[in-house]
């Protein structure tokens, strides 16, 4: 049991409250989660709802499409990182490799026309770009930073 200090609050010793790091990776661990769920959702409902047509354009599968790649760059500008922007792709990939397995009745729900390419490659291609638009959790690119990343220090320029 820690000793009262006066002045301090009940259940506040040294500076932190009881259980008070578990609340945060809580939250993380439920954004995450909700962030799979909306990207399993998207999957599924994307599946059935890809193929409405404005002769000859497929708008719901370019909307789509949008949808995805605002999903994916918006958590990860969001949460500051890429794994949060990869969290609804991955998701949205398990959901929609259901659709794509054929059935013992020879259906398919993503068809192979254009709406279904659009849809399908599209979305890899917005996810991609979404993904890879966001900045680096660590606070720049670990291509051009000086630090190393093995044993060995990097030797400054001599010019």
């Amino acid at each position: 049991m820690t000793e009262q200090v006066p002045g301090q609050i009940p259940g506040y010793a040294r500076g932190r409250v009881r259980g008070a790091e578990r609340g945060p990776a809580a939250l993380t661990v439920l954004t995450y989660a909700v962030l799979a769920l909306f990207g399993v959702l998207a999957g599924l409902l994307g599946g059935f709802h890809h193929s409405w047509y404005i002769r000859p354009v497929p708008v719901s599968a370019v909307g789509w499409v949008a949808l995805l790649f605002a999903v994916c760059y918006g958590a990860g500008r969001m949460m500051g990182g890429k794994a949060p922007a990869l969290t609804p792709a991955v998701g949205w990939l398990l959901a929609t490799m259901l659709w794509l397995a054929e059935r013992p009745e020879g259906d398919v729900i993503i068809a192979n026309d254009v709406s279904g390419y659009v849809y399908l490659y599209g979305s890899v291609l917005s996810i991609l770009a979404g993904v890879l638009l966001v900045p680096s959790g660590g606070g720049g690119s670990w291509l051009l930073t000086g630090r190393s990343y093995g044993l060995g220090r990097v030797k400054p320029d001599p010019s």
